[in-house]
């Protein structure tokens, strides 16, 4: 199974070196000196891995046969994908590959069909779980452990219990607004002096 781990940003420097993005939550496994990876476009590879270094908090990578600036600027927004077993598990025990989410059935704690995992959205603050529901609409679950409570992979299901308004288009929403507004028409259907 190939999975993406990181996509070339920018060249940094004028010895062939490359910014990356990482896609994977383990880039010393995926991205170490010596790994061979696919890419996309598949023209641009296959990349061979010379060295590895993290500058100022970003990940640089130099690859075989890239010497200057100008091939690395070449390689730029090129996704890196990686040949990876489809058995193969995270070191960690509540950690998970994306293939292994994806098109598992969503579930509420009493067992409420809510949908199927259709796709995996990375973004800076967390990771959503992007569920189309059984009328073919989508709703996005954070994956976070308050709302995604267990993941099942035997049962092939993740079990989530949502705040209310995540999944109901239908919850009410109180604000202070409307309890001020509820205070003013009793005060002025009051009684008059």
């Amino acid at each position: 199974m190939q999975l993406v781990v990181a996509r070339i940003g920018r060249a940094h420097g004028i010895k062939g070196e490359v910014t990356v993005e990482v896609r994977t939550d383990e880039p010393e496994l995926r991205l170490a000196p010596g790994a061979v990876l696919a890419t996309d476009p598949a023209s641009t590879g296959p990349l061979t891995i010379e060295t590895g270094r993290v500058h100022s908090g970003r990940l640089l990578l130099r690859f075989e046969g890239v010497r200057d600036r100008t091939g690395a600027e070449a390689l730029r927004n090129t996704l890196l994908i990686a040949d990876v077993d489809p058995d193969e598990r995270p070191e960690e025990d509540d950690e998970y590959y994306d293939h292994q989410l994806i098109d598992l059935d969503v579930v509420l704690t009493d067992g409420t069909e809510v949908g199927r995992i259709t796709e995996i959205s990375h973004l800076p603050s967390q990771d959503l779980f992007i569920v189309e529901r059984p009328d073919g609409t989508e709703v996005m679950i954070p994956f976070v452990e308050e709302i995604v409570t267990e993941i099942d992979l035997d049962e092939q299901r993740a079990v989530i219990d949502p705040p209310p308004g995540l999944i109901d288009d239908r919850a009410e929403i109180a604000s202070a607004r409307d309890d001020e507004s509820d205070e003013d028409s009793t005060d002025s259907s009051g009684d008059e002096n």
